[in-house]
């Protein structure tokens, strides 16, 4: 007779959603697939990618009480020394309790530099472009977690919540176990909350 042996498969089963286009359009939504998974985790760190400070300033009401981080573009990003997150922005998303970030974006860097000067893509830029497999909210979640964590701004030992979105708005929530961007290959996304099931390339300019 032939043992048999049985192995239990451990596994849990969760609700992911997949919004059938990327945009805008899904933020509100997001927002709140968000706000309830968080009371059902109890995870209390957020980051989220906010350009205008529009979603930024949403996310703050919506998620107010918890560690709500807006991670905004580098200053310089579209046009020298300007800074696009909007004051009445700025204003709402502070007086919420959240707090904003703006930094060198972690996944190009002087990088960028690199690839508009002598046409050669270095491994950062090429990492981000693996990412944007997933989307290109999929590739500012990393990317945010990041800056949020080098910032001193976030755990490193606790699970977060990185929201971000394609071109405007959110469209994509990742749960990350973060790492500082020295020990990039640490960090984990751990559970797909939401992203948009079909989408194309960011149409802003990579600059």
């Amino acid at each position: 007779m032939n043992n048999i042996r049985c192995h239990r498969m451990a596994f849990i089963e969760k609700k992911v959603v997949y919004f059938d286009e990327a945009g805008k359009q899904n933020t509100d939504t997001l927002l709140k697939l968000v706000k309830d998974y968080l009371a059902r985790e109890g995870i209390k760190d957020i980051v989220i990618a906010s350009t205008s400070g529009e979603t930024g300033a949403k996310a703050s009401k919506t998620l107010k009480g918890l560690n709500v981080v807006v991670v905004t573009h580098s200053s310089g990003f579209h046009e020298p020394g300007e800074n696009e997150l909007q004051e009445e922005h700025r204003k709402t998303i502070l007086a919420n309790g959240a707090r904003i970030f703006t930094g060198t974006h972690a996944l190009s860097s002087a990088e960028r530099a690199v690839r508009k000067d002598f046409g050669t893509i270095q491994p950062l830029e090429l990492i981000a472009n693996v990412l944007r497999l997933m989307g290109e909210g999929t590739k500012v979640c990393v990317e945010i977690t990041m800056m949020a964590a080098d910032a001193g701004l976030i755990p490193v030992d606790k699970d977060v919540i990185a929201i971000a979105g394609t071109g405007r708005g959110a469209d994509t929530a990742l749960r990350i176990s973060p790492a500082h961007a020295a020990s990039f290959f640490k960090m984990r996304i751990e559970e797909i909350i939401a992203k948009p099931r079909k989408f194309q390339e960011n149409l802003q300019k990579r600059r």
